[in-house]
């Protein structure tokens, strides 16, 4: 069911000081600072020659981020990210298995504009894991 890794996202403390830390220190490929409201976080994403790193900021005092980095204040990984081609059919099949999708259960628009969905924790040996609907025909050849 799922396909490729997307990114690994870390949440931070200090994004400007992250970015600076993979670009200066590590020549990565930093992108610029992008607000999501709708998930209340700033991100950055670090491309990587075969995923991303998406550097993850509280937006706003109910950003479930502030919540993570007040229990990690150093941040830490956050959660990762797997491709799936139909994430309407990967939630029947999780949620038939089991699993729990976190919120309403609705895919929501994510950070690149694709449709969304994050599987609970504690049904993933106590990893956050996120599902990203990527067509197959907008895979890279």
């Amino acid at each position: 069911m799922i396909g490729r890794l997307n990114h690994v996202a870390i949440a931070v403390p200090d994004l400007a000081a992250a970015a600076a830390k993979y670009r200066d220190l590590l020549g990565a490929d930093v992108h610029h600072p992008h607000d999501l409201p709708e998930h209340g976080v700033t991100v950055v994403f670090v491309q990587l020659e075969n995923t991303k790193i998406e550097l993850l900021h509280p937006l706003g005092e109910n950003s479930p981020i502030a919540k993570f980095l007040e229990a990690n204040p150093a941040g830490g990984m956050h959660h990762i990210c797997f491709e799936v081609p139909d994430i309407a059919g990967a939630a029947r099949t999780l949620v038939e298995g089991g699993a729990r999708v976190l919120g309403d259960g609705k895919p929501r628009i994510g950070a690149h504009g694709l449709p969304v969905l994050f599987l609970h924790p504690k049904d993933f040996d106590g990893t956050l894991i996120e599902l990203e609907e990527v067509k197959p025909d907008l895979l890279p050849a």
